[in-house]
């Protein structure tokens, strides 16, 4: 991996949901309206590919802890169980 595709990844990493998502409806907005160069295009696909990772990670957290939530008995449970 070069330094620069070090620091994007790195940087990446560091977004959290909401800015992920804009960015990622701001390269595809860009992708759709055209009249990028092929090398600008594939710049921008790979962005969006980073930025769809990283949103899909912050959603899969949130699957995660929800379901957690879920499948813990709430204290209302435990109360009538004693």
């Amino acid at each position: 991996m070069t330094d620069d595709a070090t620091t994007a990844a790195a940087a990446t990493d560091t977004l959290g949901y909401e800015q992920a998502r804009d960015e990622l409806i701001e390269v595809v907005r860009r992708l759709e309206a055209g009249g990028t160069t092929l090398e600008e295009s594939l710049a921008l696909w790979e962005r969006g590919e980073e930025l769809a990772k990283v949103c899909r990670r912050w959603l899969e957290g949130a699957r995660a802890r929800l379901d957690e939530a879920l499948a813990q008995p709430g204290e209302d449970q435990q109360d009538d169980a004693g």
